[in-house]
């Protein structure tokens, strides 16, 4: 079957608009408490998170409404990061876990992504015993009635419970006294927690994108605006500043001189500092087919294997459960400590950043970077519809003949994405004005053929 509701990262889309309806999250709901409910036991419960965009209200009901329908009660936390809910789930020993939120897109946009017990997201073949319940019309038969109906819970201390699971990523004898830190916060989930836990920690907290009013998530500000704390950093001479996104689950780093740290940056540091401390599990790390070619050299240069999977967190995590690693993660900044963590928190990795500047005692330019990166260029191509790339005619030629310029040094990624109306183009290669002169021609193309 064709998935008609799940993309890359759950299922998104214009809020009221297919498939973000709430009678579509009616139904997710209804579904999930089928497939999750624990037979086993009188009382079955899933936990339910969201950010901050207005039609957070919407799903969250419809959602609630669908589970109750079916026996299962709901645990509802409010506005908390992606890997909050992730951790609660597993902490609170829900049968599933669900988190409301369109990531990094604007407000206008919504998404519904789905925990297991343990805090994983589902694979694929779940994602499609949901969509087939959903549009099963002897699934509307299956209802709890009277005694049956589950309730709903609002739990006041989930904040409490993620912020000391956070702060046990740091080492006892550390704390971050002495530290100037920026943060921005996107308008979006970690508005509170983020300055909180900081300053918790003892790092003087400079905060921004911490006043959400339903519509100004990821507005020019977060991971998508890195700019806007990097002024904050050279402002206030801070030693590094910590931009998240919507959700939460990544993040992007600026150091005390206002360079751009990316999730590659990231992963070449702590993948050489668990290597030193024999920490570094099956020797590997994790990241896609995105990741920049200079992270691969380097990290084969240290003895280290590179192993990449599709676009999305959720397959860099399939794939370190496969091979046993600990690190991986995405150029955009979703890094995985599977230690600690069963998705991609920008918090707890700003955290444990920060605490290994404090044991290295070394401002963080010093520690990045590691390695030079390859040329790269990215564009995203808006399109009126979207189909597999291999069906767009003549585009095919056009990327062997691209390769053929770029020759052995480079790669050429064209997708579509899996969450917008959009192609991602991403090519790399030691030539910067080559690739960015291919990259137009093959963005240039796609408009031609879609649009």
């Amino acid at each position: 079957m064709k998935k008609k509701l799940f993309g890359t990262d759950g299922i998104r889309g214009e809020a009221n608009v297919f498939p973000m309806l709430p009678e579509i999250a009616l139904q997710v709901g209804r579904a999930i408490g089928y497939l999750f409910k624990n037979h086993n036991i009188y009382f079955s419960k899933v936990l339910i998170g969201k950010d901050t965009r207005l039609s957070g209200y919407i799903f969250e009901s419809s959602l609630v409404a669908g589970l109750c329908s079916m026996g299962v009660s709901t645990f509802l936390v409010g506005p908390l990061p992606t890997p909050a809910v992730a951790f609660l789930t597993k902490d609170m020993r829900a049968d599933a876990g669900v988190m409301i939120s369109a990531s990094h897109n604007p407000y206008y946009d919504n998404g519904i992504k789905i925990f297991d017990k343990n805090g994983y997201k589902l694979p694929d073949e779940l994602e499609e015993k949901i969509e087939n319940l959903i549009f099963d019309e002897a699934f509307s038969t299956k209802r709890c009635l009277k005694s049956e109906l589950g309730k709903a819970y609002r739990i006041k201390d989930a904040p409490g419970r993620y912020a000391v699971h956070l702060k046990s990523v740091v080492p006892p004898h550390l704390n971050f006294e002495g530290l100037k830190v920026a943060i921005d916060c996107a308008n979006g989930a970690a508005y509170q927690i983020g300055p909180q836990i900081l300053e918790e920690l003892g790092a003087e907290v400079i905060p921004i994108g911490c006043s959400p009013n339903g519509i100004n998530i990821n507005e020019n500000c977060g991971a998508l605006y890195p700019e806007k704390v990097k002024e904050l950093v050279m402002q206030n001479k801070a030693h590094l500043g910590i931009a998240l996104d919507g959700d939460g689950d990544r993040i992007v780093v600026i150091d005390e001189k206002g360079n751009l740290i990316d999730g590659d940056d990231i992963l070449a540091l702590f993948a050489l500092d668990f290597k030193n401390k024999g920490f570094l599990s099956s020797n590997t790390v994790v990241g896609t087919i995105m990741n920049n070619l200079g992270l691969e050299k380097f990290l084969e240069k240290q003895g280290i294997s590179f192993v990449r999977t599709s676009v999305g967190d959720r397959y860099v995590l399939m794939k370190m459960k496969e091979l046993g690693s600990i690190l991986g993660g995405e150029t955009s900044g979703h890094i995985i400590f599977l230690d600690k963590a069963t998705t991609g928190d920008g918090l707890l990795t700003g955290i444990r950043l920060i605490s290994l500047i404090k044991e290295k005692e070394k401002p963080l330019s010093e520690l990045i970077p590691l390695f030079e990166k390859f040329p790269q260029v990215m564009i995203n191509v808006k399109v009126k519809e979207k189909k597999p790339v291999e069906e767009i005619e003549g585009l095919k030629e056009k990327i062997k003949l691209a390769k053929s310029k770029i020759g052995k040094k480079g790669r050429i990624i064209i997708r579509p994405s899996g969450t917008e109306p959009k192609y991602r183009i991403m090519i790399e290669g030691d030539k910067k004005e080559l690739i960015e002169e291919i990259a137009k021609e093959l963005a240039d193309y796609i408009k031609q053929k879609l649009n």
